[in-house]
């Protein structure tokens, strides 16, 4: 039975997108382990407080993942 853990920092997703986030990794599961592997394929998202979370050495908060997204999409 796999379960795949996803951390994400609080505040970042809506609920739609961790549900879609939710079915896309269950499915990306699937396609490699088998249909009969979806009913037991768990999905868990952790929520990380804003400022629990940095990268090289920087704390990070929702408004700094989003203007990291942005950036990245420019």
């Amino acid at each position: 039975m796999p379960l795949v853990t996803i951390d994400v920092i609080k505040d970042v997703f809506t609920p739609d997108q961790k549900a879609d986030m939710i079915a896309q990794v269950t499915d990306a599961m699937v396609a490699v382990e088998g249909e009969a592997m979806r009913p037991v394929t768990w999905v868990k998202i952790n929520e990380i407080a804003q400022g629990d979370w940095a990268i090289g050495g920087q704390m990070l908060g929702a408004a700094d993942v989003h203007a990291l997204a942005n950036a990245e999409a420019a």
